[in-house]
């Protein structure tokens, strides 16, 4: 069975993008949304919950059940906030841009997933990707944020061939934005969450 994870704001767009970039990293999670705490509890009575990302006044407002849940429960704020509660708790600044939440989000699940997708690149063990090593190289620098012209110049290749291989890479893996391809590589193991 898949883990699922709950998303618990009243804030449709940070609610639906959170959605859309844990699915990306955790492809195989049955991700549910939230707009409420008590819509929430009535599904999670049904089947329990792995994780919660809730609301920070969600979070204040039903203290009791996150405090008894709180290794389960990510708590997203607009700010880095001093509040006392929340330092019991992960949390994520939903203000960051694209690039940096998507980090935090590897960096939070490198934590609490070290033994799984992490393990295998420590340990040297390969699996077999779709992609070829010298696409894996350009995979590695356009997750860490090179572009064109930079990724040729330190591949010592053509323009056109770093776009080949971009075109390639994409179909391979059926992957368009960047963020998708970053979570890809650090997911497996082709560059690392500090690199990126």
């Amino acid at each position: 069975m898949p883990p699922r994870l709950a998303i618990i704001s009243p804030n449709t767009l940070e609610a639906n993008g959170l959605k859309i970039l844990l699915h990306d990293i955790i492809p195989m999670a049955d991700v549910t949304d939230f707009p409420s705490v008590e819509d929430f509890m009535e599904e999670n009575q049904i089947t329990p919950f792995f994780h919660y990302f809730v609301s920070a006044q969600l979070l204040i407002d039903n203290i009791d059940f996150f405090m008894s849940h709180k290794k389960q429960t990510f708590v997203l704020t607009a700010r880095n906030n001093n509040d006392a509660v929340l330092h019991n708790f992960y949390t994520i600044n939903t203000n960051l841009d694209q690039h940096s939440l998507i980090k935090s989000l590897l960096q939070l699940h490198q934590k609490g997933h070290a033994n799984h997708h992490y393990a295998m690149h420590n340990q040297n063990q390969t699996r077999e990707l779709p992609i070829s090593s010298r696409e894996a190289e350009v995979l590695a620098l356009v997750a860490r944020g090179f572009i064109n012209k930079e990724i040729a110049e330190k591949l010592c290749i053509s323009l056109p061939t770093v776009v080949t291989h971009r075109k390639n890479i994409c179909e391979k893996l059926n992957l368009r934005s960047v963020s998708a391809l970053t979570i890809f590589a650090v997911m497996n193991g082709i560059v690392a969450v500090d690199d990126i």
